[in-house]
């Protein structure tokens, strides 16, 4: 399976801002960009904040700092891009490679893209006659550009396309409900491409969309948006098992997808079966954030403050990553093209998972480091 995004398993702070050469902030605009002075400083030490985001085709691993900006190592070399570099934000949201290894930052702020030797801003096509024109190309890559927008983005290679989902009859009951609501309910909070090619978008408060290339259909169920204390917590991670069934938000169900989708308002309902998943009495409010297969074929689940769960279908097991006597909480959960799953911490550094046990990240070239 390819993942397509990595759910927010962490906090972001407030955009970190940078001038261009008119002394304008202008994220939409890649020749101001492109103009600024690329000063890229070589580092020995990885913050101990930085989150493990992505490692590209050519081995060199990247990882994030909320404040600070990107490191990349290549296995020698630790090298930080900041806003001198023209990376317009680092509030990174998801990172994605096309085939001629350009790298794709999605942020609130814009897509940056790296070509290897400069960053710079995608420009967005927004028109009525673009937002309707859902289809999918080898090749694409899709986008959030934050979490308040109706529809994802769609990039072919040329273009940079802002696609709207249809329209929801629970929309208006939404704005019944929250007259005042400050956030869009069609606001993405996930997107993740299953096994078969489709698409599937996890919202705010609309419940679940999926694209199979051809068109949408939807899907809603209150348990993944309400909490059982009350809270809004939306479709923050979907994730597909080694037997195709699907697990949404939480552990208590697992899904199955079936043909014959029906049309209901012009919008098509997913036509789907819902089995008992896991019964964790006296835990029903667990809701996880991220959630990756392992080499065993388990579903590690991330649930913020309440630490890692595995999953083996049958069973939900709690386990932390150790350090001495300490349980430690990760803040994110990453797996590579390598299939090596990676765990971000808040100012514990960074650990591996070989399937069993964790190991603590280093720079090589540096002593003490993390």
């Amino acid at each position: 399976m390819n993942k397509l995004y990595l759910t927010i398993g962490m906090v972001f702070s407030i955009l970190t801002t940078f001038s261009s050469c008119n002394g304008k902030t202008n994220t939409h605009n890649p020749q101001i960009l492109i103009k600024q002075e690329f000063k890229s400083s070589k580092k020995t030490k990885l913050d101990s904040r930085a989150t493990v985001i992505f490692r590209d085709k050519k081995e060199n691993l990247w990882f994030m700092e909320k404040e600070k900006g990107v490191y990349r190592y290549d296995g020698e070399n630790l090298t930080l891009f900041t806003s001198n570099d023209a990376l317009g934000s680092y509030r990174i949201i998801s990172v994605q490679e096309d085939s001629l290894g350009n790298l794709y930052f999605d942020t609130p702020e814009g897509v940056f893209k790296y070509d290897g030797e400069k960053f710079s801003a995608l420009p967005i096509v927004e028109s009525k006659e673009s937002e309707d024109e859902w289809k999918a190309e080898p090749g694409d890559l899709w986008f959030r550009i934050g979490w308040d927008k109706n529809g994802p983005y769609r990039f072919d290679g040329e273009n940079l396309y802002h696609l709207k989902f249809p329209k929801n009859q629970m929309e208006d009951e939404f704005y019944e409900k929250y007259p005042n609501a400050s956030f869009n309910p069609y606001a993405i909070y996930s997107i993740y491409k299953d096994s078969k090619g489709n698409i599937w978008f996890g919202t705010s408060n609309l419940g679940v969309y999926l694209f199979d290339g051809n068109e949408i259909s939807w899907m809603y169920e209150n348990q993944w948006i309400e909490t059982p204390d009350g809270g809004n917590f939306g479709v923050r991670s979907i994730t597909e098992d080694q037997d195709g069934n699907y697990w949404i938000c939480n552990a208590n169900y697992k899904y199955t997808l079936l043909p014959n989708d029906q049309e209901v308002d012009g919008l098509k309902s997913i036509n789907y079966k819902r089995q008992i998943g896991i019964d964790i009495k006296g835990r029903e409010n667990l809701y996880f954030l991220s959630m990756e297969l392992d080499t065993n074929g388990d579903l590690l689940m991330f649930a913020n403050e309440d630490g890692l769960w595995r999953n083996n279908g049958k069973q939900l097991t709690q386990f932390f990553i150790k350090d001495a006597e300490r349980n430690i909480t990760p803040t994110s959960i990453y797996k590579d093209i390598q299939g090596v799953l990676w765990f971000g911490t808040d100012k514990h550094g960074i650990y591996k998972f070989n399937g069993n046990s964790f190991e603590k990240f280093k720079i090589k070239a540096a002593t003490n480091n993390m």
